[in-house]
């Protein structure tokens, strides 16, 4: 049975960063855990130099640092193979995709997924919650 053990992430407040490179045999975790870290970071400065928001590091939690530790397994399972890992990766990948865009559809058709051009143009804050969130830097 693998033991699983939570640690503190690059932020120092995400255990899931750890989590998500851990890999089957424990006694690898800190070489894992390096890597899948690693990986994490620079993920984080490769999205933002691409300006894609990801405010919580979800993307690279468990998108990039996930591949890592799915093809990971290889290197420490002996009957695991890569293929097999690799085919997962694609199946989860494509399944993801597929479903969150049903999804998003969904939601599009029903309720809507955008805001107003005038709460856009107020600001999600004054709208919503009818107050500033930063007064300090809004003319208003």
């Amino acid at each position: 049975m693998t033991e699983l053990k939570v640690g503190i992430g690059p932020s120092g407040k995400n255990p899931l960063r750890t989590l998500t490179s851990e890999r089957p045999r424990t006694t690898d975790a800190c070489e894992g855990i390096g890597i899948g870290g690693v990986i994490v970071v620079f993920s984080i400065v490769g999205l933002d130099k691409l300006k894609i928001d990801d405010v919580v590091g979800a993307i690279p939690v468990h998108l990039f640092a996930g591949i890592w530790g799915t093809i990971a397994v290889v290197f420490y399972t002996p009957d695991t193979s890569l293929m097999v890992q690799l085919t997962a990766i694609a199946a989860y990948g494509v399944f993801t995709f597929v479903a969150a865009g049903a999804l998003w559809l969904i939601l599009k058709a029903t309720v809507g997924i955008r805001v107003s051009a005038e709460a856009e143009m107020t600001g999600l804050d004054k709208a919503e919650l009818g107050m500033e969130a930063y007064p300090d830097f809004t003319n208003g």
